[in-house]
C-alpha cells in the first residue's frame, strides 16, 4: 500500500460494483500504438477520473525516460510528467470499467503486481484485460486478425493449440496476468497482427478491434466511432502514399493472396508461437537500435 494512494470518492462509487480492469502501459513492443492509442482513445472518448495514483518515484528510471519541459523566452514554463494511474472510466451506457495506464515500472515489478493484485481484491475485479500489436506479414487492406491469450484457455477457443513453446523477453503486463491466473483472476490479452510496413505508425484499424474485443469480453460500450473514421481516414493515406510507389501493389498484392490462402485453409487465427516470438524479437531489436535512440 506504500505504492498508492486511493482517490476515495471515486473508489467508494465502484466499491460495490463488479468492474473490469483493462491495463495499457507504454514502454513495450507497440507495433501499430496499439497499446498506447487505445489507452490515448478511451481516455479521449470516455468520462473518467482517477481512483488510483501509484508513487511513480518509486518505479520511474528518469535517466532512461525523461520527462519534458517547455521552456518559454527566459524560463521553463510547463512540465509533462510521467504519471500511472488507474481510471475510473464510464462507457457510453454509463457503465464502469477500470483502466491502467502510464509508463510500464522499470523496478519493483512483484511489488507492483501485488499492489494491483490488492487493488482488484479489494475492488470486486471480475477480469484483467490488456492488448498490444505485433508486426507480421499482413496486408493492410484485409481485416485485423487477433491472437488471444488467457489465463483460463477455455476463453480463447478460436486459437489453434499451440504445440511449441517459445520464450520471448517479457512485459508487466504479462507479469500482471501470470499473477492474475496465480490468484485465480481471469485474465485476457489480445494481441492484433499489424502490417510489419506500418508498425511504426499509428494503425487506428487495429485499435478499433481491440476495443470491439475490450467490449465483447467485458460487455462494455466503448465508443467506436471516431476510431472508425479515423480508420477510414488512414486508408485513404495509405493508398495515396502506395499510388507513388511502382513497387509497393505487388507487395501487397502477394499478402493479400498469402492471407487469403491462410483464411480459406482454415488458419483463422494465425501464427505459431515461434513466428510471434520472432516479430517480437525482431521489433523490439529495431526499437534499441542506435538510429532509434
Amino acid at each position: 500500500m506504500e505504492l498508492y494512494t486511493i482517490q476515495l470518492s471515486a473508489w467508494l462509487d465502484v466499491a460495490d460494483k463488479p468492474v473490469a480492469l483493462i491495463h495499457l502501459l507504454d514502454g513495450y513492443i507497440d507495433a501499430g500504438q496499439v497499446t498506447h492509442g487505445s489507452a490515448r482513445y478511451i481516455l479521449s472518448e470516455c468520462e473518467h477520473e482517477p481512483i488510483v495514483v501509484f508513487d511513480h518515484d518509486q518505479l520511474h528510471d528518469y535517466r532512461s525516460r525523461r520527462p519534458t519541459f517547455t521552456f518559454d523566452t527566459s524560463r521553463w514554463t510547463e512540465l509533462h510528467d510521467f504519471e500511472l494511474i488507474i481510471h475510473k472510466v464510464k462507457d457510453a451506457a454509463n457503465k464502469d470499467f477500470l483502466l491502467l495506464t502510464g509508463p510500464e515500472p522499470d523496478n519493483q515489478w512483484n511489488r507492483v503486481a501485488a499492489a494491483v493484485m490488492q487493488i482488484c481484491k479489494k475492488l470486486p475485479v471480475t477480469q484483467l484485460l490488456t492488448a498490444s500489436g505485433v508486426p507480421m506479414a499482413v496486408p493492410h487492406t484485409r481485416p485485423t486478425l487477433i491472437t488471444t491469450h488467457a489465463t483460463d484457455p477455455a476463453v480463447v477457443p478460436r486459437n489453434p493449440a499451440w504445440i511449441d513453446r517459445v520464450q520471448i523477453p517479457g512485459s508487466f503486463s504479462h507479469l500482471l496476468e501470470f499473477r492474475a491466473g496465480e490468484a485465480g483472476l481471469l485474465g485476457r490479452g489480445f494481441i492484433a497482427h499489424v502490417p510489419h510496413y506500418l508498425a511504426q505508425s499509428p494503425f487506428p484499424l487495429a485499435i478499433a478491434e481491440v476495443l470491439g474485443q475490450f467490449n465483447d469480453a467485458a460487455e462494455l460500450s466503448i465508443p467506436l466511432a471516431a476510431i472508425h473514421e479515423q480508420s477510414a481516414q488512414i486508408m485513404e493515406s495509405i493508398k495515396a502514399e502506395a499510388g507513388e510507389d511502382t513497387d509497393f501493389p505487388h507487395i501487397l498484392a502477394a499478402l493479400e493472396e498469402q492471407y487469403d490462402e491462410m483464411l480459406s485453409s482454415g488458419a483463422t487465427s494465425v501464427p505459431s508461437a515461434e513466428e510471434i516470438g520472432a516479430a517480437v524479437e525482431r521489433f523490439l531489436a529495431e526499437q534499441d537500435s542506435p538510429e532509434n535512440k
